[in-house]
């Protein structure tokens, strides 16, 4: 599990290979990641956009940007948490995820919070997926 804290709002992400949905012959390797946002600060907060930075194993680079997550803007009140879970097609066996949520306060103000860096690795076993 990979975790980080901003303005009181933990994001923990828990990336899976799903190996039924993989194919090395392919060249297509699925992940799927869960998202869990526990609000351990203050104040009510919305989660208004998301945007991720994803490398694939030979260093390529696609930014994905847009409103919400799973197409929810879910509200979070102090001591609450949200999660769900998406997935990640890769061309490669490898690669790694970062990103950002743009959250907005009951009041107004608007502000990220980091999502942190994880890695989508083939376990070994898998790597010869038919």
């Amino acid at each position: 599990m990979y975790e980080t804290v901003t303005r009181g709002i933990a994001v923990r992400v828990s990336p899976q290979f799903l190996p039924d949905e993989s194919s090395a012959d392919d060249s297509r390797y699925f992940w799927a990641y869960t998202v869990e946002i526990e609000n351990r600060s203050e104040e009510t907060v919305q989660l208004r956009t998301r945007s991720w930075r994803i490398t694939d194993g030979l260093g390529r680079v696609e930014t994905v940007r847009g409103p919400g997550v799973v197409g929810e803007t879910p509200v979070i009140k102090p001591g609450e948490s949200y999660s769900y879970t998406s997935g990640c097609p890769l061309s490669t066996s490898s690669g790694i995820m970062v990103g950002h949520y743009g959250m907005v306060t009951s009041d107004g103000a608007e502000f990220n919070i980091d999502i942190p860096a994880f890695s989508l690795d083939c376990p070994e076993q898998e790597r010869t997926l038919n």
